[in-house]
């Protein structure tokens, strides 16, 4: 199955997508971490019913196909080539790190490029959700099943806060509100073979990473394996399984600036596009950002 949400940010309505026609859901439910236990198979039983209204969602704003995200937990490096132009070996071992829950946004909101920030780029991912709370799974036949589905990310990173001021961590470069476009949909685990599948993006137009998931360092049954050693995954849970080359970090792309349109892609999982706009600090007598204290420490 296929699900979206659409309308006002916040105020969104559950979606399924069967056939040539979407059908509202929200009399089961929203897409969030409670809808895995039965909403699927309600949505199935309803559509095989008919009972389902039929809904338009042409000129609608598209948002984030999960409502109310838990953990948003991100594995770095996870395409050897990446980490190559990152400057690193390809890791032995997941590296994890998270994102606010306000870093989700929709496919195709605009996004701000913080004031101070030197250094925005985009990423294209593949991401897992959670659909059953695990921990200390035994094998990755059970952290497969544990998967709801897949969508498409775009993990934008600000790489001047993430090394410059990190100490040590990136989280400060990884949680720029907005920062984590999902969507436009989600397909349901059983729809998707997340072993092979292409990835792409551009920005303005012009080709930038193209890879395939067989790439990856750790598939995602032994990422979720992984993480199950170390925390209690919850339905809901998202999980970016990391990015391959071709990001402005590797210095043969300039960053992103405002105006620029980055799109990202995932084969069979649709494709996202956001423009970029400057934020801008209120201006005052004697106003000094916390970014320039911080820089003027160093």
């Amino acid at each position: 199955m296929e699900f979206l949400r659409i309308g006002e940010k916040g105020h969104e309505t559950p979606v399924v997508h069967a056939g040539d026609k979407h059908y509202d859901i929200s009399s089961i439910g929203d897409i969030d971490g409670k809808f895995w236990a039965e909403g699927p198979a309600r949505v199935a039983a309803a559509l095989e019913s008919g009972s389902l209204p039929v809904i338009d969602v042409a000129g609608q704003r598209i948002g984030a196909p999960i409502a109310a995200a838990g953990s948003v937990i991100c594995i770095g490096q996870n395409y050897a080539e990446h980490a190559a132009e990152s400057g690193d070996n390809p890791p032995e071992s997941p590296i994890i790190f998270f994102k606010t829950p306000n870093t989700v946004t929709g496919p195709y909101d605009a996004v701000g490029i913080p004031p101070q920030a030197q250094k925005f780029d985009w990423e294209v991912e593949l991401c897992v959700v959670i659909g059953k709370q695990v921990e200390y799974l035994t094998n990755t036949d059970d952290a497969l099943d544990a998967i709801a589905g897949y969508m498409v990310a775009n993990d934008l990173s600000e790489r001047d806060y993430q090394q410059t001021y990190s100490g040590g961590q990136w989280a400060k470069g990884k949680c720029v509100k907005d920062s984590m476009p999902v969507g436009p949909v989600l397909v349901t685990a059983d729809a998707i073979d997340p072993h092979n599948l292409n990835l792409s993006s551009r920005v303005n137009g012009e080709p930038r990473q193209g890879s395939n998931t067989s790439d990856m360092i750790f598939p995602v049954e032994e990422i979720v394996y992984h993480l199950s050693q170390f925390m209690q995954l919850e339905p809901g849970d998202i999980i970016s399984t990391g990015t391959p080359k071709g990001v402005a970090l590797s210095g043969k792309f300039p960053f992103l600036a405002p105006g620029d349109v980055s799109e990202v892609e995932v084969e069979g999982l649709g494709a996202q596009k956001q423009e970029y706009f400057q934020v801008t600090v209120p201006a005052g007598a004697g106003a000094v950002t916390a970014m320039d204290r911080l820089k003027g420490d160093k």
